[in-house]
């Protein structure tokens, strides 16, 4: 860790985490995290709002945390890096707005970065410099993507997503038909190793011939394992549980690994780095490594702490902003929870910016409170 290196503090508020992280370079100096997910638990599922107000209560406090974390002081800082988007609109907000008041008072670029691309980055902090290009399964709550990146700051290209429910979704909705709770990625996890993987055969979505190769779609198999346990309930037999975790579990990671194996193939890449929530389940993990063993291509997986959403995540992206020299985001910077990953990160609106949202309810929200 040279001391040249950018000092860059990153926030993430896109969903349920407060998430402050504090990078030099790709050294990961602090890692605090505020989670809500216990308060959203008896809902079965995150509440926007309330999602929102813990982000407000949390923000200052973990600030503080993760700078003594760091030991350093707030204006040592080279820059301060932000989710600005995709994610919930509220919470985005609270991120978004906090930053921008940390980078006037203290005189900092800012810079606002898109949250999957920092999926990608987090991996710097745990294995060194990304390859170029590096292909990326990210498989969250809320996403499930096969991305390429020739350039992490300014180039990520999509070549698959989900057209339905994300992998994480399937799980946290298989664990409700099961009365497991919430979330359910965990629970499935523990449960599926006391089960049998092939005690049932469900679907493997979009395999086919003719289906897009890199795309996703985990409705059909929710579907068909939600009805295979109801049709149990209904003839008044006990569900196995645990083959049923396991049975759906490895329909999932079998999908995600043999088209991220496919996409490294087609692309001619020697290596598949995976983030992002669901990156910290164990078949998921055991499963690629088998599967790029195999065909040749190295495996990068952060730890798990490092997969679910936090702060070093943005600030590994904000660090590799600041050391490339891209241009920092101004303070009209707005939250944007449809941002696409093909924008890393938002420029000032004084630069060249092709996404604009007129029509965006949030950026008109922000721009009447904060500037008004």
């Amino acid at each position: 860790m040279a001391a040249d290196e950018p000092l860059v503090l990153g926030i993430e508020t896109s969903c349920d985490e407060t998430g402050v992280g504090i990078v030099r370079g790709t050294t990961l100096l602090a890692d605090a995290v505020a989670s809500s997910v216990d308060t959203h638990a008896r809902f079965g599922g995150v509440v926007p709002e309330i999602a929102s107000r813990a982000h407000l209560e949390a923000m200052v406090p973990t600030i503080e945390r993760a700078l003594k974390e760091a030991g350093v002081s707030a204006r040592d800082l080279d820059g301060i890096a932000v989710t600005s988007g995709p994610g919930l609109a509220g919470a985005l907000l609270v991120g978004v707005s906090a930053a921008k008041a940390y980078a006037y008072a203290l005189g900092k670029p800012l810079y606002g970065v898109n949250h999957l691309a920092s999926h990608i980055c987090v991996d710097q902090l745990e294995h060194g410099p990304l390859p170029e290009p590096t292909m990326a399964l990210l498989v969250s709550g809320g996403h499930s993507s096969l991305l390429l990146a020739p350039d992490i700051t300014s180039d990520v290209r999509p070549l698959g997503a989900t057209i339905d429910d994300a992998a994480g979704e399937a799980f946290d909705k298989i664990a409700r038909v099961l009365d497991l709770g919430f979330p359910g990625g965990p629970v499935i996890d523990r449960l599926a190793r006391e089960g049998d993987p092939r005690a049932i055969a469900f679907p493997r979505g979009l395999t086919g011939p003719r289906d897009a190769p890199y795309d996703f779609s985990f409705s059909g198999l929710k579907t068909s394992v939600a009805r295979w346990i109801e049709a149990k309930r209904a003839a008044g037999e006990e569900v196995p549980v645990r083959d049923v975790a396991a049975s759906f579990q490895e329909a999932v990671v079998d999908v995600l690994t043999r088209k991220a194996v496919r996409a490294c193939r087609d692309e001619g890449v020697d290596h598949l780095m995976i983030g992002g929530g669901v990156a910290a389940n164990s078949r998921l993990r055991a499963l690629a490594e088998e599967r790029c063993e195999r065909a040749g291509i190295r495996l990068r997986v952060p730890r798990p702490k490092l997969c679910t959403d936090n702060g070093a995540m943005v600030a590994a992206l904000g660090a590799e902003m600041v050391a490339r020299n891209r241009l920092p985001s101004d303070l009209e910077l707005s939250a944007d929870s449809s941002l696409p990953v093909t924008e890393p990160h938002v420029p000032g609106a004084t630069h060249s910016h092709s996404h604009s949202h007129d029509h965006d309810h949030v950026h008109e929200i922000s721009k009447d409170n904060l500037y008004s």
